[in-house]
């Protein structure tokens, strides 16, 4: 089996792995109030896939080639809150993707959870989030 150094560690937003747009157009319009209700009111709704999508799923495929050697590993780290983040988990459930650590900032910037979970590579559509990554 795969030890943590043995992996290549890939972190990843909500925001590219899913399509978040209508989403994040409430927040911006309406407010956090209105987000966190507009995502709890949909969380067995699953978001479509986002621009990283099919990466994550060609990366993860990895995986099964190796039979069970996990080789790679995706960490889901998001803005949203524990509540609002459901909404995300119950879609990575329902593609099949295997993402069993994440982390949720409730509105704060998540790059500062790159180092900690020794990922490699952080893919965001937020090019602040990034830039603070990479420093």
């Amino acid at each position: 089996m795969a030890t943590l150094g043995d992996k290549l560690v890939i972190a990843i937003s909500s925001r590219a792995l899913f399509d978040m747009r209508e989403s994040h157009e409430v927040y911006e319009q309406q407010g956090l109030s209105a987000y966190s209700q507009y995502q709890i009111d949909r969380e067995d709704e699953p978001l479509l896939p986002g621009d990283a999508f099919p990466l994550v799923k060609k990366l993860l495929a990895i995986n099964d080639k190796l039979d069970g050697e996990n080789r790679v590993e995706i960490i889901l780290l998001s803005r949203n809150s524990a509540d609002t983040g459901l909404r995300v988990f119950n879609s990575i459930a329902h593609y099949g993707l295997s993402i069993a650590r994440a982390a949720f900032s409730g509105g704060e910037s998540p790059y500062r959870y790159v180092k900690a979970f020794g990922s490699h590579l952080f893919l965001s559509t937020d090019a602040d989030d990034v830039r603070s990554a990479l420093e």
